[in-house]
């Protein structure tokens, strides 16, 4: 039987390839691309092994559990938020993310902002956009973003990276790009009209099943969980 790591490292090789492959259909460089394991759902002997292969990029959905991983698992990981946070767990979801993709309202930014002031921090924040129209999806309607930005830019401790979205979970990923190229589109929208010190450097966009789209259409930042640990809970 095919052991963790080794399982790991074909399940992690065969992602760079399709991450690759990707880049070269989209005429870019594979370096503009960061593979982030989604380690939410893995146990902690995944997500160590997983460092030791090379992916310094993890994400979590829960502050409880990143907090306790965070502290377990080396320091110098760059670590995601990408769950819906609570406001009154901004201050400890801030000590541990290196970004924090799900930034879905002007109230929860507005804490984010407040609490970096107090503790001097500077997060680094994406902005979640719900695109597909799905109600049971979080994040700013495109006209509410267009409206509230604005008032958005005018934050003085966070700092506004990028942008993120989920597409509708569906068979064809090819379903997913209109919606991936809609963020594309609106960051650089909201680009040409934010301040000079606002950079939209980052776009989230893509997960498992839809994450070659993703990159096809622009994505900085692809966040992949079931397909990085496929087959690993199989292992005795």
């Amino acid at each position: 039987m095919e052991d963790l790591a080794g399982l790991l490292h074909n399940n992690l090789t065969g992602i760079q390839n399709r991450i690759q492959a990707a880049c070269i259909r989209a005429q870019r460089a594979p370096e503009s691309v960061t593979l982030i394991g989604v380690t939410k759902y893995a146990r902690l002997e995944w997500a160590s092994e997983l460092i030791k292969l090379g992916c310094r990029d993890l994400a979590e959905s829960r502050t409880q559990q990143l907090a306790e991983r965070a502290e377990l698992l080396p320091s110098d990981l760059h670590w995601h938020f990408i769950g819906p946070l609570q406001r009154n767990k901004v201050r400890r979801t801030i000590q541990y993310s290196w970004l924090i993709h799900s930034v879905d309202s002007e109230k929860l930014l507005k804490t984010i902002d407040r609490v970096a002031g107090e503790s001097e921090q500077k997060p680094r924040i994406l902005i979640e956009v719900n695109l597909s129209g799905e109600a049971n999806k979080k994040g700013f309607q495109k006209t509410e973003l267009l409206r509230l930005w604005p008032s958005l830019c005018r934050i003085s401790h966070a700092q506004i990276s990028g942008l993120m979205t989920m597409a509708p979970h569906v068979d064809d990923p090819e379903l997913a790009r209109p919606v991936f190229r809609e963020l594309s589109e609106l960051r650089d929208s909201l680009q040409a009209i934010s301040p000079e010190q606002i950079r939209l450097q980052e776009l989230s966009m893509g997960m498992s099943g839809d994450f070659e789209v993703g990159i096809e259409e622009g994505a900085t930042l692809v966040r992949v969980g079931s397909a990085l640990f496929e087959g690993l809970d199989t292992l005795t």
